[in-house]
């Protein structure tokens, strides 16, 4: 029990690991840890629309397509350039202490290749954060997540994944809370 007490404590150092890039970008803070759960309800929500994929399998991508990131950090597309992380070395090592361990490895090199329909959603479903992080920044006024989302949207893999961006880009980030809530603000 030990060892999966220390996973435990282990993945809570995604709660305090930054997402880096937000240091490129200008503006805006995000640990790791906050950006898998909205990466997990993506995806959760792409594989009920998808009707072809297996949801548990997406989640479970999701959720730990970052685990190696509590002991390597985040690595930014700049830092990838130049930094090589050991990130099958880091799976080896934790999967090594877990009962599971053979099926973490397993999700992660299938999420890695990107090949199944599952790996494709939970990919997609990381961009997807990161574009729907980008059009907040956006709306706030930052004019670099432009360029940003550009390049997210070229890494979107599956349709879905496309028409969900598209509709992302179309849709005011305040919109939930705010539009068609008038009486919110004047009445009290």
């Amino acid at each position: 029990m030990k060892h999966i007490i220390n996973f435990f404590f282990e993945l809570g150092m995604l709660k305090k690991t930054p997402r880096s890039g937000f240091q490129f970008l200008g503006s805006g803070s995000e640990s790791v840890a906050e950006h898998v759960f909205r990466v997990a309800t993506i995806g959760f929500t792409m594989a009920r629309l998808d009707k072809q994929a297996d949801a548990f399998t997406v989640v479970r991508m999701c959720l730990f397509h970052d685990i190696p990131e509590s002991r390597t950090g985040d690595m930014n597309y700049v830092n990838k350039h130049y930094v090589d992380v050991k990130e099958d070395q880091v799976v080896k090592d934790l999967a090594k202490t877990l009962p599971f361990g053979d099926e973490l490895k397993e999700l992660l090199e299938e999420f890695n290749k990107g090949e199944s329909r599952e790996a494709q959603l939970a990919r997609d479903a990381d961009q997807l954060d990161l574009i729907l992080e980008l059009k907040e920044h956006q709306d706030l006024g930052n004019s670099y997540a432009k360029d940003w989302i550009h390049f997210a949207l070229k890494r979107l893999k599956t349709d879905l994944g496309k028409r969900l961006a598209a509709q992302i880009l179309e849709t005011d980030s305040t919109a939930w809370w705010f539009e068609g809530r008038d009486h919110w603000w004047t009445e009290e």
